[in-house]
């Protein structure tokens, strides 16, 4: 009787199945994975609605006499003021009732623009998409194209004078970038003449979803979709530069050089694909902190977005807004890092131990 081996059948199975369909790759997101991701950005997110309620109550506890002031109010009337807020009920019960308004989807009403706060931040929401989408693809783009590059040709000219302006870019506040730009280019300098519209985000006589209205707007975000690709880009190069150096000793590397492969070809297919393993987590976290930080971008160019809303709610301060437009920062700061964690988890098999 002649006793067969199973092993080259299973190395044969294993050979023919599609990459694709690996299910070793699947089982980085098993349930208690997913789950202790799920769990621990919900608990972040119910820390975050705490600190939003309790914070801006430390800052201006008595919001009714800041909409009375500058009014002929009597103590009658900022009375019925309080009561019409809730401001007049315990604290306790307060925060119950905003956790329940913001679990129905109930962010509050707007004491500026009496208005809820819900419909005021989907307005807005549209130009700081896309402003923050089209400078986050830009720079990412071009930071790792630089980065990489630089990091081939280490010491070359291109890797020194690129590393002094990533550098000095990195080190510039994002407003002040802003300002030089709209100082030259919008407002103009000296003999140089503004070319780009002063600020806003369209033309007044321009009807914005008419193929005319699509370019004036695409030109009136010149300057800002540059202030923060500028602001971007820089830290994206260093870091796949940094990344980049870690991975060039790599054995792999010279394995794919014996394979016959060309320069271009090891950089692209096994040097980039691993350098991108640090670059995952920075760019899904700058995605949703690029949000944050196109308030200032937004005020410096009259960008009616997000950030000027929010500018516009701290002069009051306008609390439902504030902290409506503080809520939608955060969580966009944690679903970027939920993300974050299950695409690293599909990069590097580690991340599951």
């Amino acid at each position: 009787m002649t006793t067969t081996s199973t092993a080259p059948r299973t190395e044969s199975v294993v050979a023919q199945r599609p990459p694709g369909r690996d299910p070793r790759v699947w089982r980085r997101f098993s349930w208690p994975f997913v789950r202790r991701n799920l769990v621990g950005s919900a608990a972040t997110l119910l820390f975050i609605l705490v600190v939003n309620f309790f914070l801006f109550r430390v800052i201006n506890p008595h919001p009714e006499r800041t909409l009375a002031r500058g009014r002929a109010t009597n103590a009658e009337q900022i009375a019925e003021i309080s009561h019409r807020l809730g401001l007049d009920q315990p604290l306790h019960i307060q925060f119950l009732t905003y956790l329940k308004n913001i679990f129905t989807g109930d962010l509050g009403v707007s004491f500026k623009y009496n208005q809820p706060v819900a419909q005021l931040i989907l307005e807005r929401l549209g130009p700081t998409l896309a402003l923050v989408g089209t400078s986050t693809l830009l720079s990412v783009l071009l930071g790792l194209w630089i980065g990489s590059r630089a990091a081939w040709n280490r010491g070359g000219r291109f890797d020194r004078s690129t590393s002094v302006l990533s550098v000095i870019v990195y080190a510039m506040p994002e407003w002040w970038l802003g300002l030089l730009l709209f100082m030259v280019f919008a407002a103009g300098i000296g003999p140089i003449t503004g070319i780009f519209p002063i600020g806003g985000l369209h033309s007044q006589a321009v009807d914005p979803w008419s193929i005319s209205g699509i370019a004036d707007t695409v030109w009136h975000l010149v300057l800002p979709v540059t202030t923060l690709t500028l602001a971007y880009v820089a830290e994206y190069s260093i870091i796949m530069r940094s990344s980049m150096l870690d991975v060039m000793g790599q054995d792999y590397l010279q394995t794919a050089r014996a394979k016959g492969l060309t320069e271009d070809q090891v950089l692209r297919r096994h040097a980039m694909p691993n350098a991108m393993l640090p670059v995952t987590t920075l760019i899904s976290l700058d995605l949703a902190f690029a949000v944050g930080g196109a308030i200032t971008v937004e005020t410096v160019f009259s960008i009616p977005g997000l950030g000027l809303l929010t500018t516009e709610a701290l002069r009051i301060p306008d609390i439902p807004l504030l902290q409506g437009s503080f809520l939608v920062f955060s969580a966009a700061v944690v679903l970027a890092n939920l993300v974050a964690n299950f695409l690293y988890a599909l990069q590097d098999p580690r991340v599951k131990s």
